[in-house]
């Protein structure tokens, strides 16, 4: 299977912020090789035609092992995933279990749970995936994933300390360049383009550097082990060249913010912003792209 990449030239730059949060500190200048990317992130209709030819199982397809999570409910232990839901009026930002949901059986198949299907959304991001999917699958392509830096470099699109991926403002003259949370969150969507979750790829403007959906839409996995602070990173992973094996444990580093950054509450819908992601913590929101550096 192949898919047609966008080269980003490398170079040097600075990436990472210091006017937002701590874990995006400090400044620093990278220099970055040359790499294809996926213009956008990958879809459910190519997930599903891995799925269909490997027969790989995600990680939210697989009851979790109770020697993992001892103590827990056994009636928790059950095959499902993390399922964003809209509250039913304003709430406490301090909680976000109030707008997020274990839902059994919900996976890249079933986004919603139980009566959703991929089927209806298949040019949408695949999302559900654990860190180890989304390895798989690049392994699948012939691809990789890439590492943070990279990540950053790209989103920039050529810019050089600018807060967004297309400048200082998050909507310039009123344009949505992003899918990002339109409303108060998280209890009323008023998203124009009528996107309360993800949106299919490729239906906002490409950034300078010709990839889609780099800020926003889904938060994408990256190679890189989470850090917090962008002053000392760790190797990256078994699969990716470092001895230690991944645990349950471990987290590495998402990058682009979602559908749900709000700058009523998460404003990391930015090329600086970063999380750190349980490697098999699958959500609604989190899904991934391939580079090659061949």
């Amino acid at each position: 299977m192949t898919r047609k990449m966008v080269l980003v030239p490398g170079g040097t730059t600075t990436i990472g912020s210091d006017r937002f949060y701590p874990e995006e500190r400090p400044v620093r200048t990278v220099t970055v090789s040359d790499v294809h990317w996926d213009a956008h992130p990958v879809t459910n209709a190519e997930f599903a035609r891995f799925v269909e030819e490997t027969g790989h199982v995600t990680v939210p397809e697989i009851a979790p092992d109770p020697a993992d999570f001892p103590g827990a409910d056994p009636a928790l232990l059950v095959p499902g995933s993390q399922v964003f839901t809209q509250t039913a009026g304003p709430v406490h930002l301090g909680d976000w279990t109030q707008w997020w949901r274990w839902q059994p059986g919900a996976s890249w198949r079933a986004p919603e749970g139980p009566g959703s299907s991929w089927e209806d959304i298949a040019d949408h991001p695949v999302v559900h995936v654990g860190w180890e999917d989304a390895t798989a699958y690049a392994a699948w392509v012939g691809k990789d994933l890439p590492y943070e830096d990279e990540w950053e470099y790209a989103a920039r699109g050529g810019l050089v300390g600018r807060d967004f991926a297309w400048g200082d403002e998050l909507s310039p003259g009123g344009a949505v360049l992003a899918n990002t949370f339109r409303g108060p969150f998280p209890w009323r969507s008023e998203d124009p383009d009528g996107f309360d979750r993800t949106s299919p790829v490729g239906s906002y403007p490409a950034n300078g550097y010709g990839l889609h959906d780099m800020i926003g839409n889904v938060w994408e996995w990256t190679r890189t082990r989470w850090t917090p602070t962008r002053a000392a990173e760790e190797p990256a992973p078994c699969c990716g060249g470092s001895a230690r094996p991944m645990l349950e444990t471990d987290r590495m580093v998402t990058k682009g913010g979602s559908h749900l950054c709000s700058p009523d509450y998460c404003q990391r819908y930015r090329p600086a912003a970063r999380q750190g992601q349980g490697v098999r913590d699958s959500t609604s929101h989190v899904g991934f792209r391939c580079v090659s550096r061949s």
